[in-house]
């Protein structure tokens, strides 16, 4: 992995790299309304940093999105990175007490939610008076429209807080989890590039949601890093909303979880291999039984990369790799990633080279 440089702003980056490679006709996501160019996006982020400054929201404050996955989701994220604003991505199936916690918690001075979701959040509003904007989808459009579509980057470096991501609360009240802008690129660069190996040419499709950190690289950070195109879907990832997209629009990588998994294999409308264009799908989140994993081969004739990664690492640090794929473990290390095992007692059991 080259070194980042020290003046960086991630969005810069991940769009920037894709315009000056001429692929700013190219589709960068696709969602159940249409489709955006990576020139559109980049137009798209824009009007979303003049946006916030018109909202009088400053470097290093934070604005929380709360939105079903499609293509205003990036735009909305990367534009707050852009303006060195800090995007906080909220679970969308929380409850109005897990928000209220949340939303103050980030101090966020702006939502960007849902239309579906804001009868979840009309509880807190009154409860976070640093809350200063609610903005739904359905205004966001308009609002977008009346901004330039050209605007400054703030002069970031790579070791500012870029977003936050909050955990999964398992062992307690979830925690928001900080990461810097050299975050996003260090994951394609480390996993996504060298193991899973993504690709220009690939399409790809995540079960898990953008909120999810493992969602996020999916969704945002490997496809942009490289050019390829990402398929986003709004509705909860059941095994026919996922059927449904797996043969019409032919993603080429699909990243699931266990349980899915298990789901779409137990479904009588799986589809015929012939319908399929996957060549690799993925698996994090929990252990991924051997059984369900020989049997997505057996259906598919593709492999599940099965990996392990946590929303503090950002991402998947030990995993499977392609053509050495053994069911029932999680892999090795990935490179650049220094992993040892220990006891209950913090005692260590297996070096970084052993493993």
């Amino acid at each position: 992995m080259s070194e980042i440089p020290r003046d960086y702003n991630a969005a810069v980056d991940l769009i920037g790299r894709n315009l000056a490679a001429g692929r700013g006709g190219k589709t960068a996501f696709i969602d159940d309304q249409g489709s955006i160019t990576y020139a559109q996006l980049a137009e798209r982020v824009d009007r979303v940093v003049n946006l916030l400054s018109e909202l009088q929201i400053y470097r290093e404050r934070r604005v929380a999105i709360a939105m079903l996955d499609g293509c205003d989701w990036p735009a909305l994220f990367l534009g707050a990175i852009k303006a060195g604003i800090v995007p906080v991505a909220l679970n969308t199936l929380l409850t109005p007490s897990d928000y209220e916690y949340q939303l103050k918690d980030c101090d966020a001075r702006a939502l960007f939610v849902s239309d579906a979701l804001l009868k979840s959040f009309e509880p807190v509003f009154k409860k976070c008076p640093n809350l200063k904007h609610i903005i739904s989808h359905s205004q966001l459009k308009d609002l977008l429209e009346k901004q330039n579509a050209k605007a400054e980057a703030a002069p970031t470096t790579r070791d500012d807080i870029c977003f936050w991501l909050y955990s999964s609360g398992s062992t307690g009240a979830p925690k928001g989890t900080v990461h810097l802008h050299s975050h996003l690129i260090a994951t394609a660069e480390l996993y996504a590039k060298p193991v899973l190996g993504i690709r220009e040419s690939d399409v790809a499709f995540s079960a898990a949601k953008l909120f999810f950190a493992y969602g996020l690289g999916n969704a945002l950070t490997f496809p942009m890093a490289v050019g390829a195109t990402a398929l986003l879907m709004g509705e909860r990832p059941t095994p026919d909303a996922v059927f449904k997209r797996l043969v019409e629009k032919k993603p080429t990588i699909f990243y699931g979880v266990p349980t899915l998994y298990a789901a779409m294999l137990a479904s009588p409308n799986f589809p015929e291999k012939s319908k399929l264009k996957v060549r690799i799908a993925t698996s994090a989140g929990e252990a991924l039984p051997p059984n369900i994993g020989q049997r997505w081969v057996e259906k598919t004739g593709t492999e599940v990369l099965d990996g392990i990664g946590s929303t503090e690492m950002l991402h998947i640090f030990l995993s499977n790799r392609p053509g050495e794929v053994r069911y029932g473990t999680t892999g090795k290390p990935v490179p650049g990633y220094e992993l040892r095992l220990v006891d209950d007692h913090g005692t260590v059991i297996s070096k970084p080279n052993e493993l």
